[in-house]
């Protein structure tokens, strides 16, 4: 786990890490402003072709292109954020992989598992730092949660279930309309994250079943989706998630990650262990008093830790990967897991079938279908095999 450091005050006279964002719309502008707050980096330039990425870009007092070779040929960054829409980054990753340039991409890697294999290892063969934006492993939460789960607080992991739902405004999705296509639903916009952190906390998936139901709005895409987890070491886990129901369960109103979301002192996971249950993220501790025995009494202890944005940590740690040339905590090999799994998700709710992620010769390798034009075809595939 990386060192979580202070939030640092800018210094002029420090040598920066120069950092372009491809991308200003409302997560690279979240992304801008944790750059802000990093002593060591400083924003150089934004490719962004639209007249509110612009307008952005001027404000922030950085050049603006339309073109992400243009801007690198130009400019020259130490390091790329691609906070762009995720049918382009597996393209715009491989611009920056190809250029010898370290990339940070936001989460989702790609949107099918071809391309995001193939950026992967294109970025591996090339001795590229690909990193991928899954930045909730950097919040001191997440963090304290891990070292109490890998001491053994709870004993051995038995089951998780983790809780997604909120009601996002129509006019989320009309200022980007990307978001009503398919593959933008929640499954791989927001669920994607708590995959990601099941994976981190709970250990590796092998197998998922799950449904999805249809966008009462009328988009493309899935708006409610349920599914159940194997995980390697014989526990289980649910989780649900919908950008359609009014509710106070999600990580971003439970958090306080975020302050633009309004905090509703609920929770979002509970992990069950053998001798123990945590959720998260209020890290209350559940144990009983004395046997562990449901007729005896529990009690909980409240675990204390930081409240702080971990974009602004992720930002510091990509500038000490760039510096120091390390392997980032979330490396483009861990996106593409992460992914593998919500891909899973994805088959096993079209076609109503059990998924394995299955090992081979000891290793796991990705299956050869994607998750556009694969999942269409009569003869879907029932196995999906896990990157590593």
């Amino acid at each position: 786990m990386p060192v979580i450091r202070k939030k640092e005050t800018k210094k002029p006279s420090l040598q920066q890490v120069r950092l372009a964002i491809v991308g200003l719309g409302l997560v690279g502008c979240r992304h801008a402003s944790a750059i802000q707050q990093v002593a060591k980096a400083t924003l150089c330039a934004v490719v962004d072709p639209y007249d509110n990425g612009r307008q952005e870009a001027a404000a922030l007092g950085v050049p603006c292109f339309d073109d992400l070779q243009a801007m690198i040929k130009a400019k020259k960054p130490d390091g790329i954020i691609l906070a762009t829409p995720t049918k382009l980054h597996a393209e715009q990753g491989v611009h920056c992989v190809s250029a010898n340039i370290p990339v940070l991409v936001e989460k989702p890697l790609a949107d099918n598992l071809q391309e995001a294999r193939s950026l992967v290892e294109q970025a591996e063969a090339n001795g590229s730092i690909l990193m991928v934006g899954h930045h909730r492993r950097f919040n001191p939460l997440i963090q304290k949660a891990h070292t109490l789960i890998n001491e053994g607080a709870i004993g051995d992991v038995r089951t998780v279930h983790a809780t997604c739902w909120f009601y996002k405004p129509d006019s989320y999705f009309d200022v980007a309309p990307w978001r009503k296509q398919l593959g933008a639903g929640p499954i791989s916009v927001n669920l994607v994250h708590d995959i990601d952190l099941m994976r981190h906390l709970c250990g590796e998936i092998t197998q998922v079943q799950a449904q999805a139901t249809a966008s009462k709005r009328g988009y493309d895409n899935e708006d409610l989706a349920a599914a159940i987890l194997n995980f390697e070491n014989g526990g289980l886990g649910t989780i649900t998630v919908s950008d359609s129901v009014v509710s106070p369960w999600s990580w971003e109103f439970t958090s306080k990650e975020y302050s633009g979301y309004p905090f509703t002192a609920e929770g979002a996971y509970q992990i069950g262990g053998s001798h123990g249950s945590l959720s998260i993220p209020d890290l209350k501790l559940w144990t009983h008093d004395k046997d562990r025995d449901w007729w005896s009494p529990m009690s909980a202890t409240a675990v204390s830790s930081d409240i702080a944005d971990p974009l602004v940590y992720q930002i510091e740690h990509f500038v000490e990967v760039i510096v120091t040339k390390m392997a980032p905590l979330v490396s483009g090999r861990e996106g593409l897991r992460t992914l593998a799994v919500v891909d899973a998700i994805q088959v096993a709710a079209k076609t109503g079938k059990t998924i394995q992620l299955t090992k081979i010769d000891g290793n796991q390798t990705l299956g050869k279908y994607d998750s556009t034009s694969g999942n269409k075809e009569p003869f879907k595939p029932t196995t999906t095999n896990l990157a590593r």
